[in-house]
């Protein structure tokens, strides 16, 4: 992100094209708009223009390879800040014979129609932690879904994964290619599964990393997702007794007694929240930071488990700062009129708010339950995981969501495609369990699932070589590895010592951006979650 806040470019002054018109950019990239069509059914709907950058290949024409798109995830996650991010690093991943290409999902940030229901910034910050503490959140979803609805314009029906997939089919049109090239994570599973569906004989290279389970994205049910949650998190204190005193502050004599200190501090935080005051932020530390805190850690253990210890250590010493400083620090929001705003340029995309709950909400059947029906909903959540809250907000929102297109694809998922696909699952994914991985792998016949022993969300979170060597190797060559093949991270959880520069440079480096994204992303659904 540091690229895209240093960067003075401004998209609006690219214009769109119904071809891709490269324009230098973020340094060392390219960008461009493409027109699509709203509605692929109806020219009347009008166009949408699709924010697209990439990292070219370095490679001679002969060499070159064709274009990898990527989606990182969300939904509502920037492909444009994803690849400038991490676009060079993808490069080296993949060999350097690929444009490396992201690109916004349509009403996502740098893409438009943008969504957005709200009619000022000011308006989106009051309303969002107006809704954090309502009794009843479904009666705030209600009332998000009715806005929605009233301000979200026509164009809010086309918002949809369908539709994406359809945008990704004419972006590999423009780029002369007539099969897909596609790295999809989380969300992006379900993206890549989708266009595998609709397009099985498009497929050439197609990737799907963290794979949700299809059956529960389409019917806006993820308590399914929540299956290895409360295992990632005796991860931690299994990782930390492991560790040893000098090498993981939260240390103590067993994992047990670990977990019990864990829900001493939930405990403490719920009835004795601490103030937290630094240069740039303010807040009150309870209950639902330290809760969503742990959920946002277990996205990659490699990068946070260390942090999160020291955290902790601290918080039980009465010292909210430290945990405060690492995971939920943000500049406070500023009135984009205020002439004193210290605001970057571009430090997070608002509207990621609306465009989760719209592609989401969107994709999903009709949600028509009650309050009561909800409240069951919630209290058999809770009874899969102790982070059940986190996964009930889907349906909570689906459930005043009234704006569907009729028509749009809602699954199943499944075909035989022009060429197998490469699906990765991780051994303790918090929030997309291995077996949803395991369920589409055997949706696409010749397909292989690659497992990677790691307490992460995605492979992303926790870099292998050995993974990274498949994904080369199914990129440039078709290889896909032997069935039942399983990769280890490259580094520890919890390192004995700083290890070789390598190493600790590569964690260095993923913790940077890791971190980022786990703020911008709880900037962005954070505020959905219940609190208690």
């Amino acid at each position: 992100m540091g690229v895209i806040a240093d960067s003075d470019f401004n998209w609006s002054t690219l214009l769109p094209s119904t071809k891709l018109d490269w324009k230098p950019c973020y340094s060392g990239f390219e960008c461009t708009r493409l027109i699509v069509p709203l509605d692929y059914d109806s020219a009347a709907a009008g166009n949408a223009s699709i924010a697209i950058t990439r990292y070219p290949s370095n490679l001679s024409k002969s060499d070159y390879l064709g274009p990898v798109l990527l989606n990182p995830g969300g939904p509502g996650g920037s492909g444009v800040d994803y690849a400038v991010e991490l676009g060079a690093e993808i490069a080296s991943i993949l060999g350097g014979a690929f444009d490396i290409v992201g690109f916004d999902p349509r009403g996502v940030s740098y893409s438009t129609p943008t969504v957005s229901w709200f009619k000022s910034d000011a308006e989106r910050a009051l309303w969002i932690p107006s809704t954090q503490d309502t009794v009843y959140p479904a009666l705030g979803k209600s009332v998000q879904g009715q806005l929605a609805e009233e301000r979200g314009g026509e164009y809010l029906q086309y918002i949809t994964t369908d539709n994406t997939a359809r945008d990704m089919l004419r972006i590999m049109e423009a780029f002369g290619q007539e099969k897909l090239q596609y790295w999809g994570i989380s969300y992006g599973s379900a993206l890549g599964a989708t266009f595998a569906t609709m397009f099985p004989d498009k497929v050439g290279r197609l990737v799907i990393d963290g794979v949700l389970d299809m059956e529960a994205w389409y019917s806006a049910n993820l308590t399914a997702q929540e299956a290895n949650t409360d295992k990632a998190l005796q991860a931690f204190a299994d990782g930390c007794f492991a560790a040893g005193l000098d090498n993981c502050a939260f240390y103590a004599p067993s994992s047990a007694q670990i977990t019990a200190n864990l829900q001493t501090l939930l405990a403490s935080a719920e009835t004795n929240p601490l103030p937290v005051v630094t240069p740039i932020s303010y807040d009150v530390f309870g209950y639902t930071l330290l809760k969503n805190t742990l959920l946002d850690s277990l996205y990659s253990s490699l990068s946070f488990f260390q942090p999160l210890a020291e955290g902790l250590a601290d918080l039980a010493k009465g010292n909210a700062s430290t945990i405060y400083t690492s995971f939920i620090e943000a500049p406070p929001f500023e009135c984009a009129a205020d002439s004193n705003s210290t605001s970057p340029p571009i430090p997070f995309h608002e509207n990621v708010f609306e465009a989760v709950f719209s592609i989401a909400c969107g994709d999903a059947v009709a949600v028509n339950d009650t309050v009561p029906e909800l409240q069951k909903f919630y209290s058999q959540a809770q009874n899969v995981s102790s982070f059940g809250d986190s996964f009930t907000t889907w349906r909570i929102a689906c459930s005043g969501w009234k704006v569907h297109r009729p028509g749009r694809f809602a699954g199943p998922v499944g075909a035989n495609t022009s060429f197998p696909l490469l699906v990765i699952g991780n051994t303790v994914d918090p929030v997309t369990p291995i077996s949803g991985a395991n369920k589409t792998a055997q949706a696409f016949p010749g397909s292989v699932l690659l497992t990677l022993d790691a307490v992460a969300h995605t492979s992303v979170n926790a870099p292998s070589t050995c993974v990274f060597g498949y994904l080369r190797e199914y990129f440039v060559n078709g290889t896909l590895p032997p069935v039942g093949t399983m990769c280890t991270p490259d580094s520890p959880v919890f390192p004995s010592s700083a290890g070789n520069s390598t190493a600790s440079g590569r964690r260095d480096l993923d913790s940077q951006s890791n971190s980022l994204k786990a703020r911008r992303t709880r900037r962005a659904i954070g505020a959905a979650r219940l609190r208690n």
